[in-house]
């Protein structure tokens, strides 16, 4: 079974965090999620982050620290996941590379359905408030 490295940014901004939608016709199509992906051969996770919400979303950022670090096995792969506090720097997010984005609050991500991949991490945001700032 192949282990996929992905990286996923946790974009604050005014007391906001940035999730995606990911295109119906992909693995997990529908569900929203953490933006990010796909780590490629030679690449740090960091580079891997700036790369993809810049293709994904068309925005810079500033990679911070590591938040959580997991993997997660589905029936066809397995993915190791690294979440990344992540400063928004410029550019306003468009939809480039995902179905559709938005800004959400912490009382608003129980209305949107994620992978069970981020179940851990939707759990110390739900609860934390301190990473909110």
């Amino acid at each position: 079974m192949p282990i996929i490295d992905v990286a996923a940014a946790l974009v604050f901004r005014e007391g906001k965090l940035l999730i995606t939608q990911r295109y119906a016709d992909a693995h997990l199509g529908g569900l929203w999620e953490f933006p990010g992906g796909k780590r490629e051969p030679d690449e740090d996770f960091e580079a891997c982050l700036q790369r993809e919400l810049r293709e994904e979303l068309g925005i810079s950022v500033t990679v911070g620290e590591l938040l959580e670090s997991l993997t997660h096995a589905y029936p066809e792969k397995t993915v190791h996941l690294k979440f990344y506090r992540c400063r928004w720097q410029e550019h306003e997010p468009q939809a480039l590379g995902c179905a559709a984005f938005k800004w959400v609050t912490a009382g608003e991500l129980q209305d949107y359905t994620f992978p069970a991949a981020d179940a851990r991490l939707l759990g110390q945001l739900k609860a934390d408030t301190d990473i909110w700032r």
